[in-house]
C-alpha cells in the first residue's frame, strides 16, 4: 500500500537547523504561529487548531458501490475498525462548545488497515474553505490579528474581505450549534482522484451525514448550553443508544468542475455515491493521550486514492506536522 505521509522527523530536523526571521519562515510555519497567537497561545501540548475534542471508536462497513469508485482497501473490505476525533475549531483549549468561534466542527477518521497501516479522512462541518491558497489563509489570519487594535478605516480585515469575496461568503455563513457531534454533517473541502480496479478514475469530495439526520440547538438552547455540552453528550448518547451512525458518501465531479479550489462548492445535483456506513460504539478511554500522540493526515492515503494539486490540501499536512512537533516537544 502506498502512503503519502510527511516525514515529520525529517521536517523538524530541517527546521531546527535554521534561524529565520518571522518574515523568512515558510508560510505553513507562519500559519501555525499566527493561529497560536490568535488563540492566546502557545498552549503547551495542545493542538494549534481544533484544540478541544473527544475521541470515539467503532467500525466502517463498505457499500457494494464503493468498489466501483476505488480499489482502496477500506472501501473494499466488509468491515474496518476506526477511531474518530470530533473537535471544535480554534486553538483555545476550553472554548465553549456552543461558541460561534468554535465553528466549523471537525471530524477526523482513522481507518485501521492490515499490517498496522492506516488511512485518514479529515473533514469539517462546512462545505467550503474561506481562501484558495495558504498565502491567502495567512493573509486572512494576519488581517484578523492586526484588526484587534486597529484605528484604520477600513480595518485590515474589512479590507481583506473586500478584496476576497470568497472569504466574505464564508464568514457570512450560518454557524449553527449541533445538538450533538452525532447530529452534525461534515464535508471534505478538498477533492481527491479515485481509481477502481478497471482503471476508471473520478474526482470527488467526501460527504458525511448522520443516519438519523442533522439536529441543531435553538437560539435559546444555545444561549443556555453548558460549555462542554458536546463533550458530555456524546458519551451519554453512546451509552444510552449503543451507537452513532454516519453515512460516508462521495460527491462526484463532472467535467468543468473546479477540483483544486476549496472555496468552490459544486452544484447540488452532482451524483452522490454511498461508500459505506460508519458506526461509533464507544468513547476511547485513552482518547486524550491518543490525540496528543497522533497526527491525522489528509494525505495518509492508500493506492486507489490520489491527491489533486489543491494548494490548501498539499499544505495541510505540513502545517499539521509543525503543530504536531510542537505538541510533542512544547
Amino acid at each position: 500500500m502506498k502512503k503519502i505521509i510527511l516525514n515529520i522527523g525529517l521536517l523538524l530536523c530541517i527546521m531546527s537547523s535554521y534561524t529565520l526571521s518571522a518574515d523568512e519562515l515558510p508560510v505553513t510555519e507562519r500559519l501555525v504561529d499566527t493561529l497560536s497567537e490568535l488563540a492566546g497561545g502557545p498552549h503547551p501540548g495542545i493542538r494549534t487548531n481544533h484544540a478541544k475534542g473527544i475521541m470515539a471508536s467503532g467500525y466502517f462497513e463498505a457499500s457494494k458501490e464503493a468498489s466501483d469508485i476505488t480499489y482502496a482497501p477500506h472501501f473494499n473490505t466488509p468491515k474496518t475498525d476506526v477511531v474518530v476525533r470530533f473537535s471544535n475549531a480554534s486553538g483555545v483549549p476550553d472554548i465553549a462548545d456552543s461558541s460561534p468561534d468554535g465553528f466549523p466542527k471537525g471530524m477526523a477518521i482513522r481507518f485501521m488497515l492490515p499490517e498496522e497501516e492506516y488511512t485518514d479522512m479529515v473533514v469539517i462541518s462546512v462545505e467550503r474553505f474561506p481562501v484558495k491558497t495558504p498565502e491567502d489563509f495567512l493573509g486572512l489570519l494576519t488581517a484578523i490579528k492586526d484588526s484587534a487594535n486597529s484605528q484604520a478605516k477600513p480595518t485590515p480585515i474589512e479590507a481583506f474581505l473586500e478584496q476576497h469575496p470568497e472569504t466574505l461568503t464564508f464568514v457570512q455563513l450560518p454557524k449553527p450549534a449541533p445538538v450533538s457531534y452525532a447530529t452534525e454533517k461534515f464535508h471534505g473541502i478538498n477533492a481527491f482522484e479515485f481509481e477502481n480496479e478497471q482503471g476508471k478514475t473520478v474526482y470527488g469530495r467526501y460527504l458525511i451525514t448522520p443516519v438519523n439526520g442533522t439536529e441543531y440547538l435553538s437560539d435559546e438552547e444555545r444561549k443556555n448550553a453548558a460549555n462542554n455540552y458536546l463533550q458530555d453528550e456524546l458519551p451519554e448518547r453512546l451509552n444510552d443508544t449503543g451507537a452513532a451512525k454516519f453515512t460516508i458518501a462521495l460527491q462526484i465531479a463532472e467535467e468543468g468542475d473546479v477540483i483544486t479550489d476549496p472555496t468552490v462548492v459544486w452544484p447540488t445535483e452532482r451524483k452522490i455515491v454511498k461508500l459505506g456506513t460508519l458506526t461509533l460504539t464507544e468513547i476511547m478511554t485513552d482518547g486524550e493521550s491518543y490525540a496528543k500522540a497522533n497526527m491525522f493526515n489528509p494525505l495518509a492515503i492508500p493506492e486507489g486514492i490520489s491527491p489533486t494539486d489543491d494548494p490548501i490540501l498539499l499544505a495541510r499536512p505540513v502545517s499539521y506536522a509543525i503543530s504536531f512537533g510542537r505538541r510533542l516537544n512544547p
